[in-house]
């Protein structure tokens, strides 16, 4: 079976499921697994249909036998085989149609859950752009809608088409073997109705479609909104939120009306094809009955056999469309997720080891959008168990120089070494388990603390998740919660504040002890005091690992062993705080133009006698680590 990877262009990560990315054969592939059961479920459902269109043909015996007037004596056996045959078949109904539902119960929640894990699978290996581009919220949502859409397109074929097939079959079977012109007749109607039903269905699915994607977007639009509901209450936004989610709201009610107006004359057509083929199949073999061409039990077979044909037709279309809106649902799910991976490891990647923690740039040049580009030709070593700080403005590269280092992006051109590795040829796994990185806003699973904590470290202990969190000032926070390390954070850590989210965050890193240690002002949201007494405790934790601090509040890297200056995707200065302040460059003048301990957004001019008149006060109170 062709996969996504026979398309040349397309990179698929090696650990993710070699996931096709067209509908149909990605429906094969996840029912790869359940063909057995699948094709069981067919048999199954023919006899279960077979059994049920072949009721006619009984009640016709025991017409026929009615019609012959047999004597008393002879009731019993004229009439023994038709029912025995009617028995038999409503027998065989039951028995086909309960262990094809037994099978499918057993199918159904192991084929969603196969087509969840794959798809989730998949979306894992994405880069971060790819999800900075989508709703987390629609993501799940894609994944959820997917795998049942897939069940349904499944179910549609096994338990709704091939049944109504088998029907349609059998009925015109018998119906021509009791007269060739009343087959004929339900034979072309059967063909007809078809035929413009599919028609139908085919000229409503971009509005299905349209329909399911409206809804998706709706549903991403109230994920955002719930997530971000605080906000909308900070800013007394609430009626602002709910007039916005109305426009939305307003296309997708557009989208269902068209929709649904368009199945509404789907149903004229069924109606009135279904009382054509009653009021034609009665009429014509009431003729022949008078004829005397077929026998009473035919006319009586002819008449039921149009009913229960009228009544699988009926539902025939609306069967089309939405086995099309299932479809259009699975070709959204793997349009969304089935894309092409941006980072992925080669072929013959080999895990990173890293002893001393060296990093080097080499000639990096990248750019985020082509052709402008943040670093060109950039060449820099950190040396090993170097604690190396990153200031300069807002865009200046400091945090394109950290993702680089994650390998959240790739550089167009260039290497970065970890130890003379080129991390390109070494496995992501194997990277991300050696550095840990300490953000500024941290995300926390909507799990106990407890867990979160020990993220840094699967097998940790108790003890030791204790001994992290008390090293990142966490203890007593912990213990003053009730529940206390088994409390749960609520999604992205809502219920913790912003400095006790930090705090968790920095105690999942020590806990983890990487050798190479990122911090993205990693103490931003705690007071001082508490901002002292981590930061020594990170100094402890940092032992003779490579550290790299980015930071807005200049005081806070002033101690560190090295700083590196950013402008503009360069870096225009490298050395020690004194060094950089004693040649009163570029640094210098960031330092200078500080207010209130913090970097502006862009250059400010601030003169010698300017600092001088303000006493001294730009200068931060760091004189003392100089």
């Amino acid at each position: 079976m062709s996969t996504s990877s026979s398309q040349p262009d397309f990179r698929r990560a090696a650990e993710a499921p070699p996931l096709p990315t067209r509908p149909w054969r990605f429906i094969l592939f996840c029912l790869r697994p359940f063909s057995w059961l699948s094709l069981l479920m067919l048999l199954l459902e023919t006899g279960q249909a077979a059994g049920s269109i072949l009721v006619p043909y009984a009640i016709k015996a025991l017409m026929d036998a009615v019609a012959s007037q047999p004597s008393s004596t002879d009731i019993l056996e004229a009439f023994r085989q038709p029912l025995l045959l009617l028995a038999g078949l409503n027998l065989a109904e039951i028995i086909f149609s309960r262990s094809s539902g037994a099978v499918l119960i057993t199918m159904g929640p192991l084929l969603r859950q196969r087509t969840s894990r794959l798809l989730f699978a998949y979306l894992q290996n994405h880069s971060p752009r790819y999800f900075g581009n989508h709703f987390a919220g629609a993501l799940a949502h894609r994944i959820s809608e997917t795998a049942m859409s897939v069940n349904h397109t499944t179910w549609s074929i096994i338990c709704d088409f091939w049944p109504i097939a088998v029907t349609f079959s059998v009925s015109v079977t018998l119906l021509l073997g009791v007269h060739q012109g009343l087959g004929l007749f339900v034979a072309g109607w059967v063909l007809m109705y078809v035929l413009v039903s599919y028609w139908l269905a085919t000229r409503c699915q971009p509005y299905a479609q349209d329909f399911a994607a409206t809804r998706s977007m709706v549903n991403g639009k109230i994920v955002d909104a719930v997530t971000n509901i605080l906000n909308a209450k900070l800013f007394a936004r609430l009626p602002h939120e709910r007039g916005y989610l109305d426009g939305f709201l307003d296309t997708e009610l557009k989208s269902a009306r068209r929709t649904f107006w368009y199945m509404e004359r789907v149903r004229w057509f069924q109606f009135t094809a279904a009382a054509i083929l009653k009021i034609g199949t009665i009429g014509y073999a009431l003729q022949l009955w008078q004829a005397g061409e077929i026998s009473v039990g035919a006319f009586a077979m002819s008449t039921g056999l149009a009913i229960l044909v009228i009544g699988d037709a009926r539902n025939l279309s609306r069967r089309f469309l939405e086995f099309f809106e299932y479809v259009g649902n699975v070709a959204n799910g793997v349009e969304t997720i089935i894309q092409s991976h941006e980072i992925i490891d080669i072929p013959d990647a080999k895990p990173l080891l890293i002893s001393k923690g060296r990093i080097e740039f080499k000639n990096v040049c990248f750019s985020y959008e082509p052709p402008r580009l943040v670093f060109d030709q950039l060449n820099v070593v950190i040396e090993p168990g170097q604690r190396v700080g990153l200031v300069g403005f807002s865009g200046s590269g400091k945090s394109t120089f950290v993702n680089l280092i994650l390998r959240n992006f790739e550089p167009q051109a260039g290497q970065i070494l970890v130890d003379d590795q080129d991390i390109n040829l070494a496995t992501q796994e194997s990277l991300h388990s050696q550095i840990s990185l300490i953000p500024q806003d941290p995300s926390l699973f909507h799990r106990s603390l407890k867990e979160n904590i020990g993220y840094g470290k699967l097998d940790a202990d108790d003890e030791q998740i204790r001994t992290a969190a008390k090293l990142a000032h966490a203890e007593e926070f912990i213990a003053a919660i009730p529940e206390g390390y088994e409390s749960l954070v609520g999604e992205r850590g809502v219920k913790l504040s912003g400095g006790q989210r930090q705090r968790i965050a920095i105690a999942r890193v020590m806990l983890k002890d990487a050798p190479i240690l990122i911090l993205d002002e990693a103490t931003s949201s705690l007071d001082s005091v508490t901002e002292k007494t981590i930061q020594e405790n990170l100094d402890r934790v940092m032992g003779r690992k490579t550290v790299i601090a980015i930071a807005h509040r200049l005081s806070t890297i002033a101690h560190l062993d090295r700083i590196l200056v950013f402008d503009q995707g360069r870096i225009v200065e490298d050395g020690r705080h004194q060094e950089l302040l004693d040649k009163q460059g570029f640094y210098y003048r960031l330092w200078t133009m500080q207010a209130g301990g913090f970097l502006p957004d862009e250059v400010v001019e601030v003169s010698e006698n300017e600092n001088q008149k303000q006493g001294g006060n730009a200068v931060l109170p760091s004189d003392a680590e100089q």
